[in-house]
């Protein structure tokens, strides 16, 4: 039976352990995910405390993090979902995804809407992937690409 958090507390004990584990293995996120079966990114995401693993997934996860069994049950736990504190995020990488939505959030909204109608971009029925692609002005760019199911308004 599927069993979800009501406090945060020991999911983010538990984020700071596996990563900790990561770095003590010399780990990368890929190595995890391909334990899990799960994609890159959502395998993140739940080790970090934002999704629920599947019974396998966690336990394979838990096994090359050489965590225990309490482990495997809350990485199969619902968690209580939201990385972000309520104050303007001071990790530099994070409040740059922060500002991109301050300067565009309301540009996506209005292009959103303005293509699908009243509703929203679904972050259940979603992808994310983030690749490294060479800057033809030299350097590299990020490309980022949040896939997420439009859901429309329903009135009732």
């Amino acid at each position: 039976m599927p069993h979800a958090q009501f406090d945060p507390t020991a999911r983010r004990a538990l984020a700071i352990a596996a990563v900790d584990a990561k770095i003590r293995k010399d780990l990368s996120w890929q190595q995890v995910a391909d334990a899990s079966g799960l994609s890159v990114a959502f395998t993140t995401a739940a080790v970090l405390g934002q999704h629920a693993l599947p019974a396998e997934s966690a336990r394979a996860v838990a096994e090359l993090l050489g965590l225990d069994e309490d482990a495997v049950r809350l990485l199969r736990t619902i968690p209580t979902r939201g990385s972000l504190d309520g104050a303007v995020p001071t990790d530099p990488t994070v409040y740059r995804f922060y500002e991109m939505l301050q300067v565009y959030g309301t540009t996506l909204k209005e292009l959103v809407h303005e293509q699908f109608g009243d509703g929203i971009i679904s972050a259940i029925n979603f992808k994310l992937d983030v690749k490294k692609v060479a800057d033809p002005e030299g350097g590299e760019r990020a490309v980022i690409t949040l896939d997420g199911k439009y859901l429309p308004t329903k009135p009732f």
